[in-house]
């Protein structure tokens, strides 16, 4: 018997309620990058492209994690990606030792702000954040301070020596910035229109089964943020989660499950981003393999998905798929 021809494929498949599956390798499909293993994406539009920051995982064996620098990918269609390289490794703030974890990066100004998770030195013990400045979207960026912006001993009530990471910052409508983050503990506080300095006292949220990896952003009159929930029943892997506010300062209602857990990944970060009119979701996951070398915990993949906005402003379920941004969008 002959085989079909792909045309017939594909119509019998659509008739069947089947997206075709993306081809390996398709610009777009996931995981979006396959020559490096990466982790934690932050999107940025900026003009009329898409800045993806994102760390580098470098973990070997059985190594947790080993993460020294960030990268920057750009792209005009969220198909096609352009690698720009290393923007900043960890110690490039002297007072870091190590770890490029999750950061975010944002436009003010004419000027972009990256602001970056790392361990402070021995002066200072504990996850630190720090924040950097350059004139291009793709670097180099140079610490903007000196100093770190939030250190382990400004949370002194926090649960551990690591629940000041994950920074996520948004200019409100008014012209304010704020910045969120935290592990185990949720933490908010106003900067200064300089980007630079804290303009008031750190506060905090209170999200269900907030574990770590916050992402604030706004549609219309709608703030969201997304978050690394888990259950703390079970202590499963961790899943997406979401809340909804009028305000950056709240009140929050809990909306519930955005995504399940990552597969081969204990840890999930999400990065949200509207362009062109249409929802984005990057998350990470461990299904990558390079070499010899299979992902897991400390060697993970960027992926995205299209995101929905329902008409009361609740965002849709995501399903995790191998077909990403290929799929096509739902209209």
């Amino acid at each position: 018997m002959s085989k079909p021809c792909s045309c017939l494929v594909l119509a019998m498949s659509l008739c069947l309620g089947f997206a075709p599956m993306a081809s390996a390798g398709e610009p777009g499909a996931n995981p979006l990058f396959t020559d490096v293993f990466t982790a934690d994406p932050a999107p940025l539009v900026a003009g009329d492209q898409v800045f993806l920051y994102v760390g580098h995982d470098e973990a070997r064996g059985d190594e947790m994690f080993n993460m020294n620098e960030w990268l920057v990918y750009s792209s005009t269609d969220m198909r096609e990606w352009t690698a720009h390289g290393p923007i900043m490794r960890a110690t490039d703030f002297r007072w870091a030792a190590k770890d490029a974890w999750a950061a975010q990066a944002i436009e003010r100004n004419g000027r972009f702000y990256f602001y970056a998770a790392v361990e402070h030195d021995a002066t200072r013990p504990g996850k630190a954040i720090g924040v950097a400045i350059s004139d291009s979207p793709t670097g180099p960026f140079v610490d903007a301070r000196g100093s770190a912006l939030i250190a382990n001993d400004m949370t002194p009530d926090g649960p551990h020596s690591w629940d000041d990471i994950d920074p996520t910052v948004i200019v409100d409508h008014d012209g304010v910035p704020w910045l969120i983050w935290g592990n185990g503990n949720c933490y908010f506080a106003r900067l200064k229109p300089n980007m630079i300095e804290l303009d008031g006292p750190i506060g905090e949220i209170e999200l269900p089964d907030f574990e770590e990896g916050p992402w604030i952003h706004r549609r219309g009159d709608i703030y969201y943020l997304a978050y690394a929930s888990r259950d703390h029943v079970t202590m499963g892997d961790e899943t997406l989660s979401y809340a909804t506010a009028p305000a950056v300062t709240g009140p929050w209602t809990h909306r519930g499950q955005l995504t399940g857990s990552a597969r081969n990944s204990f840890t999930i970060h999400p990065g949200i981003v509207d362009f062109r009119g249409d929802g984005y979701l990057f998350y990470h996951d461990g299904s990558l393999t390079i070499g010899n070398q299979a992902g897991g915990l400390g060697r993970r993949a960027v992926r995205a998905e299209h995101l929905y906005y329902e008409p009361d402003g609740t965002l849709r379920p995501v399903e995790h798929t191998e077909a990403g941004l290929t799929a096509p969008r739902e209209r």
